[in-house]
């Protein structure tokens, strides 16, 4: 950790060091909320906190830009929680371990939190800073971007008057976000029927799908990364065909806005057919590895024989077992539609992120994206459609807008011109398919031009993220050309 502080630019390591050290999963903000309320104490700024836990701390232009329009410089403060199987972690109390390797810095078995930690460290280390030009600031950081967007949504209008927003939220860094898709989520619930396994010698047997690559379900939907959940369903309903297997259970996925990962099930059969349920899983392994070879390459199913200790658990019925397997290995995952208009844009897509059956109820929840609101709304209605004719009861929450694109004006043609002199190149000036608070903050600051841009970010929201060293540096001198340069 230390040796990672004095990595340059120091003040922006030494603070995002400083906020690894602090718990900040979405919804438990109250650790990270403190840090930065005292940031802005220590440094005798107006620091204020609303009803929503979004923060906003003021500072003053410099001498030399007193004249200059306010802008808004805004991260939120909220990470995604994943980790690998084994690793021993607690969110709500551990530091997040970090490590240097080969130019990047990475963590060990958890999520870095770099999404969205070095857009936060960016904005203390300019807080901080006495010898920067800079117009005169609004540092706005928001709560619960990860999982609903709750801060922004929150944020009553007037509080913050910048005409120029500064996001911090891209991760790559040859790009300037002009644009992004909304999103909704798909929520779906279905009471069970449990019923005594209907077969001799019972057997159980726990399959388990795991090593698949995983990350941001906005930002890496493109790539065709395996869906845990999805493919676990795809096994079940094979083995159901040729060895008459009884599911217990499912377990998948975790987090709304990161592609499942792993997920493991519960089944019962008889003794008479565990010769077929193993060939029957090595067919299916033999096909998803091929199939998921390249983008998936350290993809695993196992089946392994649990210790009853005389205990059958019950079993779902027939009817219901059926449905519930065919509903969830028939959901959209993935894209559904590329944009017409911007070329290589995803416009629609689904991620099934987290599936649960346990003893009472199963779930489905899915996150729904689209630069299209009313695409987004139709792909939900379909969703929910099919799901409920498999019997479930389906609601929507959290729905949030897309940016719409603004390639054109001050801070765009500022921004861009800015980047070509520094680097001799042209910036990417794009899109996203990932959810980003400017929609929402645009809606309640009407009028303010908004780019988002950042270091190159890989495995968000996976236990692979990482963040490269040398282009935190290269988007923090780029930071601090484009502060000097706005009037």
């Amino acid at each position: 950790m230390s040796d990672i502080s004095k990595l340059e630019p120091r003040s922006v390591w030494k603070a995002f060091c400083e906020l690894n050290s602090v718990p900040r999963p979405s919804k438990r903000e109250d650790k990270v909320q403190k840090f930065a309320l005292e940031i802005g104490n220590s440094l005798n700024l107006p620091t204020e906190k609303d009803e929503v836990g979004n923060i906003k701390i003021t500072k003053p232009a410099s001498n030399d830009m007193t004249g200059a329009t306010p802008i808004v410089v805004q991260a939120h403060l909220d990470m995604v929680c994943q980790k690998n199987d084994g690793t021993n972690h607690d969110w709500y109390e551990d530091p997040i371990s970090m490590f240097v390797d080969d130019g990047w810095v990475k963590a060990n078995g958890t999520t870095l939190g770099a999404d969205n930690g070095i857009g936060v460290a960016f904005a203390v280390a300019l807080l901080r800073a006495k010898d920067l030009s800079h117009p005169p600031l609004e540092v706005l950081f928001t709560s619960d971007e990860e999982t609903g967007m709750t801060g922004a949504l929150g944020l009553k209008k007037g509080w913050v008057q910048g005409k120029y927003l500064l996001n911090i939220d891209t991760e790559d860094d040859t790009e300037l976000t002009i644009g992004c898709a909304g999103g909704i989520d798909v929520s779906s619930f279905l009471e069970l029927e449990r019923r005594d396994a209907p077969v001799e010698n019972p057997e159980i047997f726990e399959i388990r799908l795991s090593g698949l690559s995983g990350g941001h379900s906005g930002m890496d939907i493109h790539l065709g990364l395996g869906n845990a959940n999805v493919l676990l369903a795809r096994v079940l309903r094979e083995i159901e065909k040729s060895a008459c297997a009884l599911l217990v259970d499912f377990d998948g996925g975790n987090l709304r806005n990161a592609i499942p990962r792993e997920a493991s099930a519960t089944i019962v059969m008889g003794e008479s057919h565990s010769d077929l349920l193993l060939d029957s899983i090595k067919s299916v392994r033999d096909e998803l590895s091929s199939e998921l070879r390249v983008t998936d390459p350290n993809f695993i199913l196992e089946c392994k024989k649990k210790v009853s200790k005389g205990l059958v658990p019950k079993v779902l019925n027939a009817v219901q077992q059926e449905r519930i397997i065919s509903a969830i290995a028939g959901c959209p995952v993935g894209i559904i539609r590329m944009s017409p208009e911007v070329k290589g844009l995803v416009q629609t897509s689904n991620n099934v992120a987290r599936v649960s059956i346990d003893r009472e109820k199963a779930e489905i929840l899915c996150l729904t994206r689209s630069s299209s609101e009313s695409e987004k709304m139709d792909c939900a209605n379909r969703i929910a459609g099919n799901l409920n004719m498999a019997g479930f009861k389906t609601s929507f929450s959290g729905s949030y807008p897309g940016w719409e694109p603004a390639p054109s004006g001050y801070l765009a043609d500022l921004m861009e011109n800015t980047y070509r002199e520094l680097f001799n190149e042209n910036p990417n000036v794009n899109a996203c398919h990932a959810g980003l608070e400017c929609g929402i903050i645009g809606e309640r600051c009407p009028g303010m031009e908004m780019i988002s841009f950042g270091p190159n970010i890989r495995g968000a929201h996976s236990p692979d993220e990482k963040v490269e060293i040398k282009s935190v540096n290269k988007s923090w001198i780029y930071f601090v050309e484009v502060l000097k340069r706005l009037q």
